[in-house]
């Protein structure tokens, strides 16, 4: 994994002021140092400019980057950020159409894919990847994003040059690029947050090009390309069929995701995603006489406090002893105390460049931080439950036929704190609507679904284009601040694409939620564990923990200057942290309701004092 980023304009000269465009690129590799702290480098042409910071993970020695190959006296130049899992064949593929790779590494696979086949060789690619490739013969930069947009990449325009990056902070490092957030900006953090619409990348004027997607930028104009999309299609496998199909493609992912020329490790909650991940590895691993590392994590006397609730209905512990003891891996019990969690609020905002997950997001930045010291990659159970069904959302009537996000099916508990100005600026409802019917509107129904399976259709889709976005968007940002690579098998290409269009009758079977998943694992696990309820990540319970966070919030609001002052009716927001349990049930997703609600709230006013931010209503 790396970092990526650079600037294009196909009439400027950046050769005339080289030592200037130089110093830019440079304070773009500073500052994406943590997404690739094993090497670095840039390049400078007359048009265009790329930059690079490097994990090493495949080609330890020949993956250096920006990489570059001359054909009849052109020059062609890639940065790359990602990993290929079906190098081999693009390998073979290249050999057959005579270009013969001279390394091992896939920056040259697709640079030559590129070269041979053109943009559209995309479509033939498997692997999570954000990658710019820059034709000097054709004057033309090209941008390319994985399926499902594990890998990030923004990009924004000053004075008709594009400005990209793996991550915002990149794009401000060149002059004139500033943080702006506008109306949409701000209700993508007050409305939708931390969700965010596909493709915004909130600042104004940013965006992040859209999964699936390639665009391609030249004298002529920009154009962008949907190399992938989500399909309706009718199921025609039996369910014996489907059963055997699904338990090929989990394991084949898995199995790909597995690549590398360094050590792998897993995160083992003890839950069934989790657990299969880590049993297909354990297995591959013990062919070749290696055991497998695994990592869970809980907070500092959880134990003590921990209460069963609907969302989480088990602690993860007696489940993780239960995997450890089967697979007999190499295990690290991880812990975080409460108060690092809550330090670490703004370096997640550090991670994004935006409030986040809060301390869902915090706490996973400190475990990625703690495994990130013995190894570089690691495979998870992320993504699991959007793709074959696990949340209430997909079953409950209420929220099926709700006509919003289901996990945030109201924006009171947002409203209740916001000022009656910004509220009546925002539009909030209208704003979160017309984002809501334009995304459902992407995905066709089939004609002999009835109205309970074309919500579930549709519930399925958000949850890949919005939900699932924003856990990935998680988990590269947490792992990859500290230089750890995350891979999530169950968002593979070929997995999702097939299971999106399993209906609902077999993906639950007798009223078992991910059923097609647990009887595809059948073997795989013990039954205990493949049969768990669902039990999302750890939280913590320690009222210590509130408190804190409250502590934190007055002290903020106690200085007159804070930006929350313009934003929150202040009354209100006092009268909750004096009751923050009265708060009701999460304001997103499961986990996130009265505390995570203040740490939002923290981090949104370190995010808007940090980056200077201008809010333009």
């Amino acid at each position: 994994m790396c970092s990526i980023s650079g600037f294009f304009h196909p009439s400027a000269s950046f050769t005339g002021q080289r030592d200037y465009f130089l110093h830019i690129l440079d304070e773009m590799k500073t500052v994406l140092a943590h997404r690739g702290p094993d090497d670095n480098d840039k390049i400078l042409t007359e048009h265009c400019g790329l930059a690079h910071t490097r994990l090493s993970i495949i080609d330890l020695t020949n993956g250096h980057q920006p990489m570059t190959k001359t054909i009849d006296g052109y020059d062609y130049h890639i940065v790359y950020n990602g990993e290929i899992y079906n190098q081999k064949w693009l390998h073979n593929r290249l050999l057959k159409h005579g270009y013969e790779p001279k390394t091992t590494s896939d920056t040259e696979v697709l640079l030559l894919s590129f070269l041979a086949f053109g943009a559209d060789f995309v479509k033939d690619v498997d692997g999570i990847f954000a990658f710019a490739i820059y034709d000097e013969r054709h004057n033309t930069l090209s941008l390319f994003r994985d399926a499902f947009g594990v890998k990030p990449l923004f990009y924004t325009f000053y004075d008709g040059t594009l400005i990209f990056s793996s991550e915002p902070k990149g794009c401000f490092c060149f002059p004139g690029v500033t943080a702006i957030l506008d109306k949409n900006g701000l209700n993508e953090i007050l409305s939708l947050g931390p969700a965010r619409t596909p493709g915004s990348g909130v600042y104004k004027g940013f965006h992040e090009l859209l999964p699936g997607t390639y665009m391609v930028c030249s004298q002529y104009g920009n154009s962008s390309t949907s190399y992938f999309h989500l399909e309706s299609r009718p199921h025609f496998d039996s369910y014996e069929e489907t059963v055997e199909k699904a338990s090929f493609l989990v394991q084949d992912a898995i199995c790909r995701q597995m690549v590398s020329d360094v050590p792998i490790c897993t995160f083992l909650s003890g839950g069934v995603d989790s657990s299969v991940v880590s049993a297909v590895c354990a297995g591959e691993l013990e062919k070749k006489g290696e055991t497998l590392t695994t990592y869970s994590f809980d907070f500092v006397e959880n134990d003590k406090y921990f209460k069963a609730n609907k969302f989480q209905p088990s602690q993860d512990r007696p489940y993780v002893d239960k995997m450890v003891s089967f697979l007999h891996s190499d295990h690290h019990y991880l812990e975080c105390h409460n108060t690092v969690q809550a330090d670490l609020l703004t370096n997640s905002v550090d991670a994004h460049d935006l409030p986040c997950m809060a301390d869902i997001d915090s706490s996973l930045l400190y475990f990625c931080g703690e495994v990130s010291q013995t190894h570089k990659v690691v495979l998870t159970g992320e993504c699991a439950d959007e793709v074959f069904g696990g949340y209430p959302w997909f079953h409950r009537e209420d929220m099926l036929s709700s006509g919003t996000f289901p996990w945030t099916p109201s924006l009171k508990p947002r409203k209740a704190l916001l000022s009656p100005d910004v509220m009546k600026a925002l539009d909030m409802e209208d704003y979160v609507q017309n984002t809501y019917n334009k995304a459902v509107s992407e995905i066709n129904v089939l004609p002999g679904e009835n109205e309970t399976e074309t919500n579930r259709r549709r519930i399925g889709y958000l949850n890949i284009r919005f939900f699932m976005q924003t856990l990935l968007n998680r988990m590269d940002r947490t792992s990859m601040h500290s230089g750890l690579e995350a891979r999530v098998p169950f968002a593979d290409k070929a997995l999702v694409d097939y299971v999106f269009n399993i209906p609902w009758e077999m993906k639950a079977k007798d009223g078992v939620v991910k059923n097609i998943l647990r009887q595809a694992a059948k073997g795989l696990l013990p039954d205990e564990i493949l049969f768990r309820r669902k039990s999302p990540y750890p939280k913590t319970y320690n009222p210590y923990y509130e408190n804190l966070l409250a502590d934190r919030l007055r002290k903020v609001l106690a200085n007159s200057k804070s930006p929350l002052h313009d934003l929150l009716n202040i009354p209100a927001l006092n009268q909750f942290l004096d009751n923050p349990k009265d708060y009701g049930a999460p304001w997103y997703g499961q986990l996130m309701a009265g505390p995570q609600m203040i740490a939002y709230l923290l981090q949104i006013d370190y995010f808007l004092r940090k980056y200077k931010v201008k809010i333009e209503l």
